[in-house]
């Protein structure tokens, strides 16, 4: 085929197409590995106190000239670094905020599972579209606690400004003398945490394999509320959930427990909340056509590629799950984050 034959046909006044984008999608991998590489050497945190030239950064991170000048380069271009005009590197203001290892918001941890725990499943995706699921999940168990107990840590600083919206609002919302909050597949605990941390009363029932469990008295302890917290270990279907819950948190777990299984964990949840309880749903949400937003859209074939059923779902299809097992009232509440938060009550008894 000549050249001309293969360009794209474009009729006069349309906008000029050009293979960029789907360049810049092919090479979509490199940017958290580059990410990753970078926070490894601390690279952001060398050039955080002060700009540094190459030299000076590789001196302190001991790394390769050329490979440092190539990774630190690259994240200029993704502004996550900039660079003055006598080549002397420093962080901005979205890397200061979140990508230094020593604050409480860095939220680098994520990439450091990018290329060992995340990457490897989706080199697996053209077979796992052929037979419909991955060979082992991380929704099982054994597996599941090896890819999380490390993990979910990691995400706490991900969630912690959603969790403390939550919790305003739960406090100003239940006036009860005591907040009994059930932390369903709780991990590092940070949606219960934040409740505990603002709230004396609170007092928190968390629920998760037993490998995990010791994360989250680590973190809990860690955050000071230890005395506020009990724990209850098994899976979601199995584990004893209590009773007469005032609030019942299911933190990003729909999505990998998949529709069936959540049907089932919905109506448990219901029987373990008391009267007027509320529960809490997060996840990324997509809209009920599935055509955004593309987080929500990318994040269910990542469910694909590590869970048996895992899936993301829009507000209105868990919203009939909800309505189907009783809950009334269902709503959204705006956290930063990916997706509002899904919230519903119990009725109160007549």
């Amino acid at each position: 085929m000549s050249t001309a034959q293969a360009e794209p046909q474009i009729s006069s006044g349309q906008q000029q197409i050009t293979p960029d984008r789907i360049m810049q999608i092919c090479w979509g991998f490199a940017p958290p590995l580059i990410i990753e590489s970078a926070i490894h050497h601390h690279v952001f945190d060398v050039v955080d106190a002060a700009p540094k030239n190459l030299e000076e950064i590789c001196k302190e991170t001991k790394t390769d000239v050329r490979a440092t000048r190539s990774v630190a380069d690259a994240l200029v271009g993704l502004n996550l670094l900039s660079k003055d005009k006598d080549g002397r590197y420093s962080t901005t203001p979205e890397s200061s905020a979140f990508l230094i290892s020593s604050k409480p918001s860095f939220m680098g941890g994520l990439f450091r599972h990018v290329s060992n725990q995340l990457v490897p499943p989706f080199l697996n995706l053209t077979e796992i579209m052929r037979v419909g699921s991955p060979a082992d999940t991380v929704n099982k168990e054994v597996l599941g606690t090896e890819f999380f107990k490390d993990f979910v840590e990691d995400l706490f600083p991900m969630m912690y400004a959603g969790a403390m919206t939550l919790a305003h609002h739960i406090v100003s919302t239940k006036s009860e003398d005591r907040i009994s909050v059930l932390d369903l597949a709780a991990g590092s605990g940070v949606w219960s945490v934040a409740l505990a941390q603002i709230s004396p009363k609170v007092k928190v029932t968390a629920v998760d394999w037993a490998g995990i469990i010791p994360v989250t008295k680590r973190v809990v302890e860690r955050c000071g509320v230890a005395d506020q917290y009990s724990y209850s270990a098994g899976d979601l279907l199995e584990a004893d959930f209590g009773e007469k819950h005032s609030l019942a948190i299911l933190g990003n777990i729909i999505h990998s427990e998949g529709e069936p299984r959540s049907h089932t964990l919905l109506e448990k949840t219901f029987h373990a909340l008391g009267d007027g309880g509320t529960i809490a749903i997060a996840e990324f949400l997509v809209n009920e056509e599935r055509t955004e937003p593309l987080m929500g859209l990318i994040f269910a074939v990542n469910m694909v590629v590590h869970t048996q059923d895992g899936y993301t779902f829009s507000f209105e299809e868990i919203r009939s799950w909800l309505e189907a097992v009783g809950f009334e009232n269902v709503r959204l509440l705006p956290i930063p984050g990916p997706s509002p938060l899904i919230l519903a009550d119990k009725p109160k008894s007549k």
